[in-house]
């Protein structure tokens, strides 16, 4: 490259040619913005520093083989974007007004990283999703969707999908399905947070969630406005004495399968807490996050059923198909079911139109009762391995819940304890559990172990080497 090369800052014409050339060989109709963007990304990761001299346009397109328009017009339209500045007679520089790093994608999902045994609950077996059913309804829902569903979808959802939803949830667990109240959301968190911002915005500061129950509660409610009251359990659901003593209006549920203890409410506790609520003219929110799968009997049905007025009813796919489509429903009651729409349109607009037209057509197919079926046949396999892999490596241990969803409750004896050094020590060997403490906010006051020990998302021959490592640990 001739002398013109050579900047101020020190750099080369040959290190400018060498971040330069990839886009002069570019075709020739996008070599322009090619060249743009390469002078553009070498300014912002900070290859050409402010203050750098740029080689002269006639120089640089000798050095490029490229025409000398095709670098003016790079330099005029950086330059008119701030990445350079310029003066008669005095060249072509790189500006100061970049402080840009070079961007760094980070994965912030949740992860065990390490861990030779995973037992955290919350995870379905990903490698059960339907990949080619799904790749099947996809390429015809594409070649047959209407180009008016690719606008702005009502915000409640596409009506072929909250129609097919309502045969699916009445049909299935039970519940009082007009299409007309359900909304399409991406999942149990968003339903909440819709049903949270509504009852905030009436006046509402305080809700009421199960105690032990889920760790994600209060962060959760608290992004809508609301504190957590936490209620405390008995063997037949929420106790009703500390329940009607909170004074609390609202409150989250897990009647099916309660989340973490695994029991289901009874049918005295499922009247009366309907009574409680009618009586302070207040909402339950169901959560019926695995209600699906029940391994020793029929499901029992959703609440909602019962009192579709005074219940707000909320489930998704996360457990059946994969959290990550973001896919759920919320079935809300008519005296909240104009202020959630709308609280739902200035949220997102609605959900993905594609991506809701998909599913109807799988359900539709009966594609989604196939995959229930599925899972509940591995899923069923799988507890009954982690019962019995239980009973060979920790023949003490209590088991408790009823036969359902994607974890058990496991109580250790006390000389597995206390919990901190229990923890330490299996995960120095790999392995990851949850405790229950992890799950409430009243202490256990006892030297016991007891865990949240997830196993769909497990083959049985895991289950049993992760246990039988977890027994090695503590008996080493």
């Amino acid at each position: 490259m001739t002398s013109s090369g050579t900047n101020a800052a020190g750099l080369t014409g040959s290190a400018a040619w060498e971040l330069l050339l990839p886009a002069a060989s570019a075709p020739a109709r996008a070599r322009g913005r090619a060249l743009q963007a390469a002078l553009r990304e070498a300014i912002r990761s900070g290859r050409l520093a402010p203050g750098t001299r740029l080689p002269s346009s006639r120089d640089l397109a000798a050095d490029l083989g490229v025409s000398r328009g095709l670098v003016t017009e790079a330099y005029e339209q950086l330059t008119a974007e701030g990445y350079l500045r310029s003066g008669r007679g005095a060249g072509t520089w790189v500006g100061d007004a970049v402080r840009a790093a070079r961007p760094r994608a980070r994965d912030l999902a949740p992860r065990s990283p390490g861990t030779r045994a995973d037992f955290v609950p919350g995870s379905p077996d990903l490698s059960l999703f339907p990949r080619a059913a799904w790749a099947a309804v996809q390429r015809a829902v594409l070649a047959e969707l209407p180009h008016h569903d690719l606008g702005y979808p009502d915000p409640r959802g596409l009506p072929r999908l909250r129609t097919a939803l309502a045969g699916l949830l009445a049909r299935r667990r039970g519940v009082v399905a007009d299409p007309e109240r359900i909304v399409v959301v991406s999942g149990v968190a968003q339903a909440s947070a819709l049903v949270g911002s509504v009852l905030h915005a009436r006046g509402m500061r305080t809700i009421g969630v199960e105690d032990p129950g889920s760790p994600q509660h209060d962060g959760l409610y608290a992004a809508a406005g609301l504190g957590t009251a936490p209620l405390p359990m008995d063997a037949d659901g929420l106790a009703l004495g500390p329940l009607r003593a909170s004074g609390v209006r609202a409150v989250v549920t897990t009647p099916a399968h309660q989340y973490p203890t695994g029991i289901a409410y009874s049918a005295r506790r499922r009247a009366e807490l309907l009574d409680w609520v009618r009586s302070v003219d207040g909402l339950v929110l169901e959560d019926d996050y695995d209600g699906d799968f029940r391994y020793d009997r029929a499901p029992v049905g959703a609440l909602q059923g019962l009192d579709p007025e005074r219940v707000a009813y909320m489930g998704s796919v996360s457990k059946s198909l994969a959290p990550g489509l973001r896919l759920g429903w919320l079935l809300v009651p008519a005296a909240l079911a104009e202020e959630v729409v709308e609280r739902k349109r200035t949220m997102d607009l609605g959900h993905p139109s594609l991506d809701q037209a998909l599913f109807a057509h799988f359900l539709e197919r009966g594609d989604y009762d196939r995959q229930l079926r599925r899972c509940q046949r591995a899923y069923r396999e799988r507890r009954d391995a982690l019962v019995a892999a239980l009973a060979e490596h920790f023949p003490e241990a209590r088991v408790s819940g009823i036969a359902a969803g994607l974890h058990v409750i496991a109580e250790l004896p006390e000389r597995y304890g206390p919990e901190a050094d229990f923890l330490e020590r299996v995960a120095d060997a790999g392995v990851a559990v949850r405790l229950l403490s992890a799950c409430t906010h009243a202490r256990t006051g006892d030297g016991g172990v007891r865990l949240v020990l997830g196993y769909a998302h497990l083959p049985p021959a895991r289950i049993r080497a992760g246990l039988r490592l977890m027994a090695e640990a503590l008996d080493g």
